[in-house]
This record gives structure tokens, C-alpha cells and sequence, in this order.
């Protein structure tokens, strides 16, 4: 069991146990107590794999500090893998070798020195002690030394060395000048390269998440401050939270609040989730803060089509990574079934009225039961509407029976969509209503995404289940033939739509590979939607961190997109305001926007993304600095987080930070989490708290008093740089609608290419001289926005030649899951 940020470094923190602050959470464990706690977890763990016959070896990977020699002896001898127990090593040192395990990494050493037969110099670790008795055995002249520090004797004795032996496991630079030309280097620990740090390698996503075994969620629920009547677990890692924790700790102040956005991405993403991931381990394991993750629930559309998972990757990222990435708490299937109850009540509405009287109609609407005839709570609500202030069915006029029972739908005007969680682009326009039982009432409609639902804004958007409730109920499904808009309310659906959503609306807890806390829940895309989770999550996180904490969250695709709504959207309804901006940036997507080829998923990278290329990333940078400018327009500091690839240069990371630093972001910061987990995100970390210690000049781009058409001119021209608006006619009718309902008070939500600052992908950089085409513009009136759609958007995704379900698999004997990213 890999125990927190022990395997990442030399901190002593538990993972059975939380960083959170002694005031706020009751008692702390001292230095030395968490240590004996840590060492007691390693011997229990040890002592259970001891005596299980599936487990054939165990191998301790844990810092020097905790690796004690009572430690390494708790392991039996025939499953000590390292052979680094006393037994073993007594058996090497005396040549006995006939039982027990030679450690492979000291046969190995020894295997490749016997080929030299040269002075050997040994830089102490682990397993050092047996290395160098069996290199006397073999009378090989040899030194064995500690860098600790780059002393003199140390590096006289690696000058005169043939050979290298690195034992370490942690960090150490070594000059150029300490090595004699020639000299070999046999590494035993991370990567050593001369004059670099030694790094750490990483495996496959999946790989990494199995790893390592999440703690209890009951345990997570304790160290981060809930109460047992607090959590409605959903197995033994994931649980919702109860909403009563906001008037708990209502007086309680909030923390810090860092939104996570990035600059335009390729089809590939760039690492948002990863960020906002490493950033929390740093936050909490390294620089000892309260901190929490807020993300959206995935959609299985991406999952299993082109883009994979979204629990971040690497050593940065949500476990267990498959139940994150598939059903979750089943929130997004609530959203479906509720929506496409919407869905349904309308076409059955739209029949009946059609093939029934008033006289029928009212007297299966309100039916007598049990010899008593009454209306329910939500017609009466109805009738209120309708001005009828009568509560007895019998006492309504014929005038006013009509009135109540006809709701008079328009089937050309009706805006509510169905809904399913795949992508699938047969769906995008279908007939419906072609059997005979239908009697003739077929229409044209379209299927959505789930996520693109406006009760999955709804969720994000709404802050307890009162409001959730109201809003649904708010929702505008369609327009009658005198061109009022018909409500779910004026359906009577508005009650059953919050039966299914009443847990739906409670967030998820999970938590990140190194144990830190992560709120899941929402997920509306933000091309599409509004793109960020939810602000019941933030506000419940900012309240559970304390003052002096963290909560960082996560908006989709680029700050043009996600950062401008989170903003004017999200902003606008929590009352919430950000203290800074993380803004995520990768090399290759630099190029791409300098004008490196298209990138396809599923394709190896063109040779322009994996070799060194100054000019395209210099070039590229303009969307960089853009994206920082639009940051600035609402008064946000910026600390840009350069993502990490194998394949980047230092000089194209140097340049980057500099372009990025001379373009006003606070600072500018490569990041390493996806290969190191929280240690590898420490300088963001410390740049994120330094920069969210100022005092900001948050504003809105707009006040909701301007007109419309003017709101969405201010969208388009200060956020991505167009001249000017071109609004085609059904757009202009629609504003004279809104504007004649009172819907013109609403924020904007625009509905746009994430692949572009323009509304054509294709167009990188920042592209300059073009007119934003408005083609329609939509109301989600429960939700709270008016939603322009520019160019030829699509609200439901297709699948691509070859999508990601081909590599998805279940071993039926383990029930693992293979193939998901």
C-alpha cells in the first residue's frame, strides 16, 4: 500500500490521516506520532500480505525515514523480494545463496560490474551495505559515499571513479565537472543525468490508480470535518454529502478560491484535470494546507468515444479512476431519466389535448377518488397563474376549465430536447410519434447529449434543493400557439423532477491518489453549457477548509469558453469571486496555435510536436498571451501552469515562462504532477498561494441591465477579438421574444468551437477581422441564461472511426477494468 506523499518524498504525513488544521478538526498528530502511526499502517499491511497466497513478494518503496530495519524484517524471507531483511542479507554477505532472494537490483549491479573490473564508487541508499560487501568479495577496489551535500570528499572520490553506483531515492544534482570523462553510470534510483534532478518515472493511468488503495471514505469523511449523519456512502470509496453541512458551519469563514481554466486546446486536452489535481496534493501534502478539489462528473459520451476520462492521469488524479469515469452516484443517469420524463410529458400532452374535450380532459386531470375531487399542489399553483383563485373543482367556470386544461402547445415550437448519455449522431434529428397508437401526431425532434441538459445546469447552478426544486419547475419546454411559454410547472412534472434529482443534488466525495479530498459533481460541457461543477461543491469545500484553506476547481476547455462563463455565470448566481486564476498551457498546443499540423486523437503526433521547435512555440504564444489578457479583463491575477511532456525542451519551457511572465501573469510555472504527483506541483503551488494573498479587482464583463444583442457584442469582441456580431433573423426574433417575456435581464451563455478564440476551429492563433455569426439564441430559463449559438454548433457528439471503446475490456475472473483513460 503506497501511504501518501511518504512515497513521494520525505514528508511524514500519513495517508491514514488528513492535513487539516488542529483548530478546525480537533487533535493533530506531533511529528513523531504520525511517524510511529505510519510505521504501525507499513507493519500491519505487510503482515496482511504476508499471509496471503495470492501475494508471492512484497517490495517496500518507501522514504529512508520510515524504512527502518524492523520494518524490512516484519517481511517473511521468501517473500522479500528486495532481499533486504537481516536473513537475506546474512545469506548474501556469507555466499550463501541458495535461499532466499538476491536483491534484483544488487544481482543486477553486480552482473554489470563484473564486466569492468575499475574503480567503483557507490552513492549510499538503500541497499548499499550488501552492494559493497559482495563488491569486496569480488575485490573490486571501490568507495562508498552519502551526498547529503556536494562535499569535497565526495566529489574527489566520484572524480576518480569508473564506474558510478547510484543507490539513492531522493533528488540530487550533480555538476558536469564531478564526472571523469568516460565513466560509466549504473542507476539504481529515479533518473540521474548529469546536472539534472533525478525524476521519477510513471506508468499507465490505470496502473497508477490500482496502486494504490483508497482509503475509507468513511476515514476521508473524518479527516476532513464531516459528521457520520453527514455522508450517505456509495461503497467504500465514494459518498455523497449531505447539505445540512452549510448551516452547520455557516459561521464558519471560507477559503481561498482558485479556478483552474486554460488557454484554446487541441482535440487532446491539455491537462486541466491533472492540474487542478497535482496543485491540491501540493497544497495539502507539501505546504501542509487545507485544500480541496472540485470537478465535474465526467459524460461516457468522451469516455468512450474520442477525448478518455476526466479523473486527471499520472500521479494526479481521482481514484479509483473507473468509477469516476463511469456511473459514479449515478447523477448523470438521474439527470436523463428526469429530462426525458420532460420530454415525454409533453408529446403526451400535445396527444390529449389533441384527441380529447375539455370536459374529458378536466375530468381525468382532476379525477374523483374515494368520492372526493380535489386539485393538487402543483395545479393549484397553476391556477394561481392562470389568475383563477378558486381551490374547488367544481366551482370553475367552462371558461376557466378550458383555461386550465389547455396548455395549447405548438409542436413546431416546443424546445425541449431528449436526452442520452452517448454519442451518437443518428440521434441528432429523428421522427417521433410514427406508430399508429400515436394517431398521427409525428413531429421532428433531436436528441442532446445528457450533459447538455439544462437540468444538468440546473444542478451546477442552483444552491439547495428549494432553489433546485423552483428552477426546475422554471424550466420553458416550449411555446403555445399564442406564443406564451409553457413551463415544466404547467406540465405538473415539476415534483416528480425533484423526487429523482433529491440525491443528485448532494455532491460526491472522493479523493486523489496521495489521499486529498475531491468533491465530484456536475457536469454540463462548457462549449455547450456553462462547463464548470457544481457551487453547492465549492461552497461546501470553502466551508470545510477554513480560512486559511484551499478550494480549487476546475472550468472547461479555454478561459474563452469556461474561465468567461465560471465569471459571468456561475460567478453571478453563487455570489462567490475567485482570489486567482490558474491558467494550463502545454508546448504542443503552443505549436499547434504557432502553426504546427492538426493533431488527431487515436494518431501518433506529427515530428513538429515531439522535437524541438522555438518558432512555433514563440509563435503560438499569442493565444497564450490572449488568454491572459481575458483573465485581466475581470480583474483576476494569473499564475500560468505549464504542463509537462516528456518530449518539451527546457528552452521551449524557459521560453514560455518568459513570454507568459512579460504578458503579465503573476507567474509562470512548469509543472510536473502527472510524473510526481503533489511534489511535482509544489512551485505552483507555492506561486498560487502567493498570488491569492493580494487583494483583487474582481468585476463582470457586463451588467445584466444591457440589452442582449449588446451583451453578446461585448462577448465577442473583448473575449474573442471579433469585429463585430451578425445576427440572422430568427436570432433578432428571438431577442424581441425575450425581451418581451423579461428574459433580457439574464446573463449570456455562448454557445461556441472550444477549438477556436473564433467560431471557426480550424482558425488558431488569435485570429483577428472576423464577424461572429449568432444563427439562433435560446433561452434555459430554470437554469438562468440565455444561450447564443455561433456558427454550426452541435449538442450532440458523434463517434469517431475508431472510438475509444474498441480498447475498453472486463476480465470476468478479477473484474477488472481494462482500456479506460
Amino acid at each position: 500500500t503506497a501511504l501518501s506523499e511518504i512515497s513521494h518524498g520525505k514528508s511524514t504525513t500519513p495517508h491514514t490521516r488528513s492535513t487539516f488544521s488542529t483548530t478546525q478538526f480537533g487533535c493533530h498528530y506531533c511529528s513523531y506520532c504520525r511517524k510511529i502511526h505510519v510505521i504501525k499502517a507499513v507493519m500491519d499491511e505487510v503482515q496482511r500480505l504476508n499471509e496471503d497466497p495470492a501475494v508471492h513478494a512484497v517490495l517496500l518503496a518507501l522514504p529512508l525515514s520510515i524504512l527502518s530495519r524492523r520494518l524490512l524484517n516484519t517481511i517473511k524471507p521468501e517473500k522479500d523480494v528486495d532481499g533486504l531483511s537481516d536473513l537475506n542479507v546474512g545469506r548474501m554477505i556469507s555466499g550463501d545463496l541458495s535461499e532466499g532472494f538476491l536483491s534484483p537490483v544488487v544481482g543486477a549491479v553486480m552482473e554489470l560490474l563484473a564486466r569492468y573490473g575499475m574503480c567503483v564508487c557507490v552513492c549510499a541508499g538503500v541497499g548499499v551495505g550488501v552492494l559493497s560487501s559482495l563488491i569486496t568479495t569480488a575485490n573490486m577496489p571501490r568507495h562508498v559515499v552519502h551526498p547529503s551535500c556536494l562535499h569535497v570528499l565526495f566529489l574527489c572520490q566520484v572524480r576518480q571513479a569508473d564506474v558510478l553506483v547510484a543507490m539513492g531515492t531522493g533528488p540530487v544534482a550533480l555538476p558536469q565537472t564531478c564526472f571523469k570523462p568516460g565513466m560509466t553510470l549504473i542507476n539504481c534510483g529515479p533518473a540521474v543525468t548529469p546536472g539534472a534532478a533525478w525524476k521519477r518515472g510513471a506508468g499507465v493511468d490505470v496502473e497508477i490508480s490500482r496502486a494504490q488503495v483508497p482509503k475509507p471514505i468513511w476515514q476521508l469523511a473524518e479527516e476532513v470535518g464531516l459528521l457520520p449523519q453527514e455522508l450517505e456512502a456509495y461503497g467504500r470509496s465514494k459518498a455523497k454529502v449531505g447539505l445540512a453541512l452549510l448551516a452547520r458551519l455557516r459561521h464558519q469563514p471560507n477559503g481561498k478560491y482558485v479556478l483552474v481554466a486554460g488557454i484554446t486546446p487541441t482535440p487532446l486536452g491539455e491537462g486541466k484535470s491533472t492540474v487542478t489535481i497535482g496543485l491540491v496534493q501540493a497544497l495539502s501534502a507539501h505546504l501542509k494546507l487545507n485544500s480541496f478539489a472540485c470537478l465535474r462528473q465526467p459524460s461516457q459520451g468522451p469516455t468512450f468515444g474520442v477525448k478518455g476520462g476526466a479523473a486527471g492521469g499520472g500521479y494526479a488524479q481521482v481514484i479509483p479512476m473507473e468509477e469516476f469515469n463511469l456511473h459514479l452516484t449515478g447523477d448523470i443517469h438521474a439527470i436523463t431519466a428526469a429530462n426525458n420524463l420532460v420530454a415525454a410529458a409533453v408529446d403526451a400532452r400535445i396527444l390529449h389535448e389533441a384527441t380529447q374535450s375539455d370536459k374529458a380532459l378536466y375530468r381525468r386531470l382532476v379525477p374523483t377518488i374515494n368520492g372526493v375531487r380535489r386539485f393538487s399542489a402543483i395545479q393549484l399553483r397553476r391556477l394561481q397563474r392562470l389568475g383563477i383563485n378558486k381551490s374547488d373543482p367544481g366551482a370553475l367556470t367552462p371558461e376557466e376549465v378550458s383555461s386550465f386544461v389547455r396548455l395549447d402547445i405548438d409542436p413546431a415550437k416546443v424546445t425541449w430536447q431528449r436526452v442520452i448519455d452517448t454519442n451518437d449522431r443518428f440521434l441528432r434529428k429523428v421522427t417521433i410519434g410514427q406508430a399508429p397508437t400515436e394517431k398521427g401526431h409525428s413531429r421532428q425532434t433531436q436528441f442532446d447529449i445528457a450533459v447538455a441538459s439544462e437540468i444538468m445546469a440546473i444542478l451546477a447552478l442552483a444552491d439547495g434543493l428549494a432553489d433546485m426544486k423552483a428552477r426546475l419547475g422554471r424550466m420553458v419546454v416550449g411555446s403555445s400557439r399564442s406564443g406564451q411559454p409553457v413551463t415544466a410547472d404547467d406540465l405538473g412534472v415539476t415534483g416528480a423532477l425533484a423526487v429523482l434529482m433529491k440525491d443528485a443534488v448532494k455532491p460526491t466525495l472522493m479523493q486523489s491518489l496521495e489521499g486529498t479530498p475531491v468533491f465530484v459533481h456536475a457536469g454540463p460541457f462548457a462549449n455547450i453549457a456553462h462547463g464548470n461543477s457544481s457551487i453547492l461543491a465549492d461552497r461546501l469545500a470553502l466551508k470545510l477548509v477554513g480560512e486559511e484553506g484551499y478550494v480549487v476547481t476546475e472550468a472547461g476547455f479555454g478561459a474563452d469558453i469556461g474561465m468567461e462563463k465560471f465569471f459571468n455565470v456561475k460567478c453571478r448566481a453563487s455570489g462567490l469571486r475567485p482570489d486567482v486564476v490558474v491558467l494550463v498551457a502545454t508546448v504542443r498546443a503552443l505549436k499547434m496555435h504557432g502553426g504546427g499540423p492538426s493533431v488527431t486523437a487515436g494518431l501518433p503526433l506529427p515530428r513538429e510536436y515531439t522535437e524541438e521547435n522555438l518558432k512555433l512555440v514563440s509563435e503560438g504564444c499569442s493565444n497564450l498571451k490572449k488568454q491572459i489578457e481575458i483573465a485581466h479583463l475581470f480583474g483576476v491575477p494569473v499564475v500560468v501552469a505549464l504542463n509537462i511532456f516528456k518530449t518539451d525542451t527546457q528552452a521551449e519551457i524557459d521560453l514560455v515562462c518568459r513570454v507568459a511572465q512579460a504578458s503579465g501573469a503573476e507567474a509562470a510555472v512548469p509543472c510536473h504532477h502527472w510524473a510526481r504527483g503533489g511534489r511535482g506541483s509544489v512551485d505552483l503551488a507555492r506561486a498560487v498561494k502567493e498570488a491569492a494573498a493580494w487583494e483583487n479587482g474582481f468585476r463582470f464583463l457586463y451588467s445584466l441591465q444591457t440589452p442582449i444583442a449588446e451583451k453578446i457584442r461585448t462577448i465577442a469582441q473583448k473575449v474573442y477579438g471579433a469585429d463585430d456580431i451578425e445576427l440572422s433573423p430568427e436570432a433578432q426574433a428571438k431577442i424581441d421574444y425575450y425581451n418581451q417575456q423579461g428574459y433580457d435581464t439574464l446573463p449570456i451563455c455562448m454557445a461556441k468551437t472550444h477549438l477556436s478564440l473564433s467560431h471557426i476551429p480550424d482558425k488558431k492563433g488569435v485570429p483577428t477581422g472576423f464577424i461572429l455569426p449568432i444563427r439562433d439564441i435560446r433561452a434555459s430559463i430554470g437554469a438562468g441564461f440565455i444561450y447564443p449559438l455561433v456558427g454550426t454548433m452541435s449538442t450532440m457528439p458523434g463517434l469517431p472511426t475508431r472510438p475509444c471503446f474498441y480498447d475498453v475490456d472486463l476480465d470476468p475472473a478479477t473484474e477488472e477494468i481494462s482500456g479506460l483513460f
